[in-house]
């Protein structure tokens, strides 16, 4: 298909995709799978073939074409199955995007290679972990792949998860940006997964609007996007569980958000029963409506 028939495409649903990957080769502080102890320096395993999964997640039993998000625990492109689950994706038909840290430059020459209408259909968010880049001194190889996937034809973003560690270093950070990228990273919120209370609030020692003070000059409107729905409870009817919904691609169980009810599992062959949450949210707040 052309790129011209791509764009009259409608879109039927957006699919969190969780990569159990729980393995990575950076150590962020404010890492979510270390917040919760589930770090594993560990060669990860696939239960289902790429080709099950394109299979569990078709156009046919979706509903019609997808944005499908890939993300893991730790790094999703660390293990090689994933290069052949994206490849299966966008052979489906949908779209795919793909969080990753930005690293691993034989994955990479690998998704450059794919064909051009592929390529069309897929979209690379790099997440920006300032500190580690740094530390590591592999601002060289972050950078040339974001280039090699701009050249290839791949969509991209460069997002920054901010933490407290960065702040005294944010002029620095925003001169390296525009030198590689000519224009300012996108900035996310960074969050806590280990309140008790399940309150989700924001990870610093800041509060709240002194934080959006801070990190609102990227101008990103990314961050105040999520800014102006964190810690908002929603009240309104959500589409999530029809619109949406996240799935585990290791055991397949599908739910209406990252709370919510099972709507079924990809991998059995019973349909998935969309439904929506509507006024039932049971989150404190939305923390990734961004999506």
């Amino acid at each position: 298909m052309n790129r011209a028939n791509n764009m009259k495409q409608k879109i039927k649903r957006y699919i969190d995709c969780y990569v159990p990957i729980t393995t990575c080769n950076l150590r962020c502080s404010y890492c979510y799978v270390a917040q919760q102890g589930l770090f594993k320096q560990a060669v990860p395993h696939f239960e289902h073939s790429a080709k099950e999964i394109r299979q569990a997640l078709s156009v046919q039993k979706l509903g019609g074409v997808c944005v499908l998000n890939l993300c893991a625990g730790g790094e999703t492109l660390i293990a090689e199955e994933v290069i052949a689950i994206i490849r299966e994706l966008l052979e489906e038909g949908h779209f795919v995007g793909v969080v990753t840290n930005g690293l691993w430059a034989h994955r990479f020459d690998e998704l450059a290679a794919f064909p051009k209408e592929l390529l069309d259909h897929l979209f690379i968010k790099f997440s920006f972990h300032y500190l580690e880049l740094k530390r590591l001194n592999v601002f060289d190889v972050y950078f040339s792949n974001i280039k090699k996937m701009q050249k290839a034809g791949a969509s991209f973003t460069v997002e920054m998860t901010p933490c407290d560690e960065e702040i005294p270093l944010i002029s620095e950070i925003k001169q390296v940006c525009m030198e590689n990228l000519g224009a300012l990273c996108h900035v996310t919120i960074t969050r806590s997964d280990i309140d008790p209370d399940q309150r989700i609030p924001h990870l610093s020692k800041y509060d709240f609007e002194t934080y959006k003070t801070i990190w609102s000059i990227f101008h990103s409107d990314l961050f105040d996007f999520k800014a102006s729905i964190f810690y908002q409870h929603r009240d309104e009817f959500c589409y999530a569980g029809d619109w949406t919904f996240y799935v585990n691609l290791g055991t397949g169980d599908a739910t209406q958000c990252y709370c919510g009810k099972k709507i079924g599992n990809i991998f059995d062959n019973e349909p998935l029963h969309f439904e929506a949450i509507g006024k039932k949210c049971t989150q404190a707040h939305c923390y990734n409506g961004h999506s």
